[in-house]
């Protein structure tokens, strides 16, 4: 097996010779083949062992296995222990989540601080036949039909070439030792009831079944290429960015044929789930207003575009612009100059600069969003507009009203920032000092 498992590396460059690799080691079989094959293929490599502390004594057993072995074979061992109960508990997720979660941050962090090149699993390619079918399962779409890929990102799996069957024939010939998960044997988690009920059951039916599933897992891979190539096409086409939301224009996904898929593979990447991509479907020709969420994102259907925006934490809705302040970095980046010597002055038309009568001010100034009732003298009318008008002689759709941020003085708006300043504030022949602004994208 070792010359299939470097000849599988190199045909496929897994990684290089010079390479430094992290290895995931549980003490399972897995693992301890995919150890003693590194050793003997003389690659550069260190391991790391985590404690969840999930099986009472038998945890430290399997610990103590690995450091043991570590310590016998001269080998560099990062070890760590989790509460995985109390991160559970605290994050409100699945024992199996919280404990992925706690090993891979922890993983990564080595990768890094140890200029590790990957981090490798023991997984093979019975891994991958079950990871199929609980992706097929869940419902992650043509994404998830792949089964484990060798290679993503940092993260490599060495040993899909071979099964189960060979693992154990390895291990066996080779005399390695190893300790035993007693949760392998149960069909309490989802992962095992598949390895011990249908995948026996498929067995039955179709003794090729195993081939042929992986023959199949790579035509998916395959297809999901070319199908990856078209939705990342649409998504060109359709997705424009402005400020801090993203655009999607509703006449151009209508057209897409099947649009259930174009808006399946676009939304999910915002965390929305079917059911709510349904109802946006549903939508596209509904009236403007609409909203809708996922965990991180808000979608609002727009006159004619899908608005998508991260959530809006609540926090801080005012802030104050002190005397002799020269700059503004938050909410917005704004610069702001106080100019005595006028004789060269002129006042520029672009929408990003307000050149305001000084005296006017009264400090600090505040900057905010729109509230009810809000309204000002745009610049070049002497008569009154409320905000909420002025906002829909602009067109502005929701998202565009819920960013624009006001400048104000003494509870006046002297500035809709980027747009139109106040009349009463504009510089005029009387006018001794100049109070600059330019909005800084």
């Amino acid at each position: 097996m070792v010359k299939e498992f470097k000849s599988y590396i190199e045909d496929n460059q897994i990684f290089h010779k010079d390479d430094t690799i992290l290895l995931a080691v549980s003490g399972g079989i897995d693992s301890m083949v995919l150890t003693d094959l590194f050793i003997k293929s003389g690659y550069k490599f260190a391991i790391a062992h985590c404690n969840f502390h999930l099986r009472e004594e038998e945890s430290n057993t399997d610990a103590q296995f690995v450091t043991n072995f570590a310590q016998a074979n001269n080998l560099t061992l990062h070890y760590i222990e989790f509460d995985t109960f109390t991160y559970m508990k605290e994050k409100s997720i699945s024992l199996e989540m919280a404990a992925r979660e706690l090993r891979y941050k922890w993983f990564y962090q080595l990768l890094d601080d140890n200029n590790y090149t990957y981090l490798a699993t023991g997984h093979h390619g019975d891994d991958s036949i079950e990871t199929f079918f609980i992706n097929l399962l869940r419902g992650t779409g043509i994404a998830g039909l792949h089964g484990i890929l060798q290679k993503v990102n940092r993260l490599i799996h060495p040993l899909l070439f071979t099964n189960r069957k060979e693992i154990i024939d390895y291990q066996q010939k080779n005399k390695l030792q190893y300790v035993e998960d007693s949760t392998n044997a149960t069909t309490k988690y989802t992962r095992n009831k598949i390895r011990h009920e249908l995948i026996p059951l498929l067995k039955e039916i179709s003794p090729n079944f195993q081939k042929t599933i992986l023959k199949e897992i790579e035509r998916f891979k395959e297809t999901e290429e070319v199908f990856r190539t078209l939705i990342n096409k649409a998504k060109q086409e359709l997705i424009t960015k402005q400020n801090n939301h993203l655009k999607i224009s509703i006449e151009k996904i209508k057209n897409l044929k099947p649009i259930n898929i174009y808006l399946y593979e676009i939304l999910s990447e915002y965390n929305f789930n079917e059911s709510t991509i349904n109802s946006i479907k549903e939508s596209l020709d509904d009236t403007p207003g609409k909203q809708f969420y996922s965990e991180t994102h808000r979608l609002v259907k727009d006159r004619e575009y899908l608005l998508i925006t991260p959530n809006i934490k609540q926090g801080i809705t005012e802030y104050k612009i002190d005397l002799g302040q020269t700059f503004v970095t938050v909410p917005i980046n704004l610069q702001i100059e106080v100019l005595t010597d006028l004789s060269f002055i002129k006042i520029p038309k672009t929408k990003d600069i307000a050149m305001l009568d000084y005296d006017k001010l009264v400090f600090p100034l505040i900057l905010r969003k729109w509230k009810n009732g809000d309204s000002f003298y745009p610049y070049g009318m002497k008569s009154e507009k409320k905000i909420s008008t002025y906002y829909k002689d602009l067109k502005y759709s929701l998202l565009d009203k819920e960013s624009q941020w006001l400048l104000c003085s003494d509870n006046n708006i002297v500035w809709v920032v980027g747009q139109r300043i106040d009349e009463r504030y504009k510089i005029t022949n009387k006018t001794n000092t100049i109070y600059r602004l330019e909005l800084d994208e």
